[in-house]
């Protein structure tokens, strides 16, 4: 649905069909007299480049450049200017910082249009006005009557709303619209098809919905271009800042942080009984309800194990989870000469967005930096994979790949419903998501994930997921009474 009011400009510097091409950036050991601005990119004529090889003529051993890259920047449009940005999932947690950090940056960033789902209508309109949008979007069609009366409040009189397109469709269309960057603040695996639709669109990615990536990880791999995609989670975002220091040859091992949530130290039998309210005291980060539960199983944890083997190429049995309880340390990165690159910040995704945003440019003051006058403790311990199984089962379900992943999500999905709605204990949620995955079995072998093979496996995940919530839910009835 569109609802298409008088149209708004972009701006001088927006060209009406963007030019795209990936430039590479200074690798250590290279000269750097080759590498190049982004003054002399933005005036380069429109190329793909290939990967900067490693230094010292060094082969490498890698078939294809990885998904994301920090030697590596996908620049689809031209020209001097902010960068024109549309923001999925603008209500969100992912979207209300970056609307805070464009804010604060009006010389690089300029909003051209926001989505969200339509149950934040007045802060919806309240965004699009404060950033003079040109388009806003809502999944809900039901909402926008809502959404015309508080964008009438918010405008002033006789002056033009902004567009709005409605429906299931909405994300997709403005995953495509023209800007610079698309960042994918959407949670869950329905932001699988604005992803895609930013990357055949020619769009920079910045990508915070983790789970596009996990469910159709060859789709994707399939359309991003060499440098498109900027991971915006705060995990992979360590480890893209960290990957700078090298090359992907010179990786030993990926080391993934995890919080530990609020139920770190505990026993799989002192899991039993906790509560929803629980499960959504994190003590780190504020986050939507789903990631801050998944946060709690560890399931997040299992799905950014499966993104970061998607994104640097790297096998699973290289990739280690560690708990750290401060979240200072956002992920490392083990190098073949035993160096470990890590890095900090405080906890804050207002740093990770400026990176999806800016790379490779940082953006001055974007979050708070740590005060080395002050005496602080980080502290790293294993992960107990007996009270959290999250993160082997997601190992086994990237390795099986094909619609393996999109049944763990689809699965794990309607269990946080399940649990939130009190149908399901705490450790059912992964005992059902195990059981689900083992009768899914393994995907066939030799053919393409399309599209249509993702959405039925997650549908019938879904449907198994709720028959079996169902079933627990009278079990544990019938034994309480």
């Amino acid at each position: 649905m569109t609802d298409s009011p008088a149209p708004r400009g972009r701006g001088p510097e927006a060209p009406s069909a963007p030019r795209r091409h990936a430039r590479t950036l200074a690798t250590p050991g290279a000269d750097p007299g080759t590498s190049s601005t982004k003054a002399d990119a933005r005036r380069a004529e429109s190329t793909h480049l290939t990967p900067q090889g490693p230094p010292s003529g060094r082969t490498t051993g890698l078939a294809a450049p990885a998904l994301a890259d920090p030697h590596l920047v996908y620049d689809p449009v031209a020209g001097s200017g902010p960068k024109d940005v549309v923001i999925l999932g603008s209500t969100g947690s992912i979207g209300t910082q970056a609307i805070d950090l464009v804010l604060r940056n009006p010389d690089r960033f300029r909003v051209t249009g926001l989505l969200a789902n339509g149950g934040r209508i007045a802060l919806l309109a309240e965004q699009a006005r404060r950033l003079r949008v040109r388009t806003v979007a809502v999944a809900r069609e039901d909402a926008v009557p809502a959404l015309r009366e508080a964008l009438t409040a918010q405008y002033g009189a006789g002056e033009p709303l902004p567009e709005i397109l409605a429906g299931p469709e909405a994300a997709t269309q403005l995953a495509a619209s023209d800007c610079h960057t698309v960042l994918n603040g959407i949670t869950g695996s329905i932001g699988l098809a604005p992803t895609l639709a930013a990357l055949e669109a020619g769009r920079t990615l910045a990508l915070a919905n983790k789970e596009s990536l996990i469910v159709g990880g060859p789709l994707v791999k399939a359309l991003a271009k060499p440098g498109q995609i900027i991971p915006v989670d705060s995990e992979h975002a360590a480890l893209f800042q960290a990957l700078a220091a090298g090359t992907r040859a010179d990786v030993r091992k990926l080391v993934v942080t995890a919080s530990g949530g609020p139920f770190r130290g505990r026993t799989k039998a002192e899991l039993a009984d906790v509560t929803v309210q629980d499960a959504l005291a994190h003590p780190t980060w504020a986050m939507g309800p789903v990631i801050t539960i998944n946060s709690a199983t560890l399931v997040n944890k299992g799905l950014e194990v499966i993104e970061a083997h998607l994104l640097y190429d790297i096998p699973f049995d290289r990739i280690e989870v560690v708990v750290h309880p401060q979240s200072y340390v956002h992920s490392m990165i083990e190098f073949t000469d035993g160096s470990t690159i890590a890095q900090a910040t405080p906890p804050d995704m207002r740093g990770p967005i400026a990176i999806g945003l800016g790379w490779p440019e940082r953006v001055p003051d974007a979050a708070p930096a740590f005060d080395w006058s002050k005496a602080s403790t980080w502290e790293f311990f294993p992960l107990d994979n007996d009270a959290f199984p999250s993160v082997n089962l997601a190992r086994h379900v990237g390795e099986l790949a094909g619609t393996a992943p999109a049944v763990f999500n689809a699965a794990n999905e309607e269990c946080v419903e399940a649990f939130r709605g009190g149908a399901l204990p705490f450790n059912a949620i992964m005992e059902t998501v195990t059981r689900v995955v083992e009768e899914h079995g393994t995907p066939r072998t030799g053919t393409s994930l399309t599209v249509p093979d993702v959405l039925e496996a997650e549908t019938w995940a879904r449907a198994r997921t709720r028959e079996l919530t169902g079933q627990t839910t009278t079990a544990t009835a019938e034994a309480r009474a």
